[in-house]
């Protein structure tokens, strides 16, 4: 991963608006995937932005469902008219009257269209789990390198603890043989994206996102040591990858909601960082977890590493003001230093912005991280 002793570089989490006409990815026609990919990386050139991808264009912008695909070893189930996990939880229970009015009005996130609105579908694992998907990750990863070349430029993939939520086990003897399992089959993905010349990005907003779910009920004991095995399983896929080719996000679910009951960061962070990475990823800027930069007065950022924490985010259709960016970004650099951090979002702005709102935000994510490069000195 690219540092500089120039100014404070910038990225983002991944996914990005298709194109604002309606054609193209946005209309579902994958036929201008390479021309559709360049646009979007021209765009992220154009707005300043140092380490760019391809928007998450080749995954249709799913973080998940776009391995319903590439997995072999599952089936589709039934069940039951049992609500789905991420429609459960202490904050839908808290605030139930809002997810009515919400879900009523698809308001929990933006889609344009129907496009992503369909509810995902629960797998069950009925025989031993592989990889089938090296034909579509081939083409995603050239899609990719055509668009943006190799240079200072990210591939999103999934962590086995996130893919593991859709997925039941009725075929390994253990929870932890499966999510191993999801691991060694994820390890194609991990590998060929990091040998290709591109920065893997391991996305893993499940891991935390699931204490409101089954967490709570579980105690912090019990729940850390759950989490602390599948960031295990993610090394074990991770292993003959050096650690400098990737970059880790964390984050507590991009849904417009309370987010009342987030497990706090401070709970987390020391599992977080002993994931084989050297960068991780953050939320940092929206109304929930920005107070967290305080934990960096107490936790040591390890010797190498670099930090990465949302300056602007998906949370709140308001653009952020540059000096507020600026701000968020030398309160982590007393924390981290300057040479250890990257100005990033709090989530994928794709799906979860109104595509004006989105571009606007990381524009101001770039004019604050030069506005906070010329307070700290460089």
């Amino acid at each position: 991963m690219r540092r500089s002793d120039t100014h404070i570089l910038s990225t983002h989490v991944g996914a990005l608006p298709f194109v604002e006409d309606g054609k193209g990815l946005a209309a579902g026609d994958r036929s201008m995937l390479k021309a559709d990919i360049a646009a979007v990386v021209a765009r992220q050139r154009e707005l300043g932005i140092d380490i760019v991808n391809e928007g998450e264009y080749a995954k249709n912008g799913d973080w998940l469902r776009y391995m319903e695909t590439r997995f072999g070893g599952f089936a589709d189930v039934e069940t039951s008219g049992e609500k789905p996990l991420i429609e459960t939880g202490k904050d839908r229970e808290e605030f139930a009257g809002f997810y009515k009015y919400a879900g009523e009005r698809g308001t929990l996130f933006y889609m344009p269209g129907t496009l992503g609105a369909k509810r995902r579908p629960v797998q069950a694992c009925v025989g031993p789990v592989v990889y089938t998907g090296v034909d579509d990750l081939n083409e995603e990863i050239a899609a990719a390198r055509a668009g943006a070349g190799t240079t200072d430029a990210f591939l999103t993939s999934t962590a086995p603890a996130s893919l593991e939520v859709y997925r039941l086990n009725k075929f390994y003897k253990s929870d932890e043989e499966y999510v191993y399992a999801i691991a060694e089959a994820m390890r194609v993905e991990y590998e060929s994206i990091a040998n290709s010349g591109l920065i893997l990005q391991v996305d893993d907003a499940w891991l935390p996102a699931l204490w409101d779910r089954i967490g709570i009920g579980m105690g912090m004991r019990r729940f850390r040591a759950r989490c602390e095995m599948r960031v295990e399983a993610l090394n074990h896929a991770l292993r003959d990858i050096s650690e400098d080719r990737i970059r880790y996000h964390l984050c507590w679910g991009s849904w417009h909601g309370p987010h009342a009951f987030d497990l706090e960061l401070e709970h987390i962070v020391d599992l977080m960082l002993k994931v084989k990475a050297q960068g991780y990823l953050i939320e940092g800027a929206n109304a929930r977890h920005e107070h967290e930069h305080e934990v960096w007065s107490r936790v040591k950022l390890p010797d190498g590493k670099i930090l990465i924490p949302g300056v602007v985010t998906h949370s709140t259709d308001i653009v952020e003001h540059p000096e507020l960016v600026s701000q968020r970004l030398q309160r982590y650099a007393r924390h981290v230093g300057r040479e250890n951090l990257i100005a990033g979002t709090d989530c994928g702005l794709g799906w979860r912005c109104h595509p004006e709102i989105a571009w606007a935000k990381l524009k101001a994510m770039t004019d604050g991280a030069r506005l906070a490069s010329k307070a700290l000195g460089f």
